[in-house]
């Protein structure tokens, strides 16, 4: 007897179990969206659907929506999102060490950025944010 016959019962418990867990770990990536969409004045339910929420993660950073289509293709979309990454956190005036978080531990990176003192600046790719370093100076003052 090489095959065994399934009980309906098992197949819907183990369904159901698949389900749960699909539904909650995309709730739990959706997570990290709903403060950054906050801050930057976007509305918090678009982080709850699928690829709605990459597209307004777009207009947060100042990208063109057809990057969407960028986003799904497999090779491309790996450099896409890193490119992405880096707009996000200039936007929010944060530096390099924080895009290479941003990259790498994304989820907990994103969550700093939704729920910690980051302030939402402008679109990066638009040229809205300006993060202030040592090398901004302010101009001189018109005698």
């Amino acid at each position: 007897m090489l095959a065994q016959e399934l009980d309906p019962a098992q197949g819907f418990a183990f369904g159901s179990f698949v389900l749960f867990f699909f539904l909650a770990a995309f709730v739990l990536a959706a997570i990290p969206f709903i403060g950054i969409f906050q801050k930057a004045g976007k509305p918090v339910w678009a982080a709850f659907i699928p690829v709605y929420n990459w597209y307004v993660l777009l207009q947060i950073v100042g990208r063109p929506g057809w990057w969407l289509v960028m986003l799904l293709i497999p090779i491309v979309s790996f450099i896409a999102v890193i490119v992405v990454m880096i707009d996000l956190a200039k936007s929010f005036g944060k530096g390099t060490g924080f895009v290479i978080g941003l990259i790498f531990l994304s989820w907990i990176f994103l969550l700093i950025l939704g729920f910690g003192s980051a302030t939402y600046l402008g679109p990066a790719a638009a040229g809205g944010a300006r993060a202030s370093g040592p090398g901004d100076a302010l101009p001189p003052p018109p005698a």
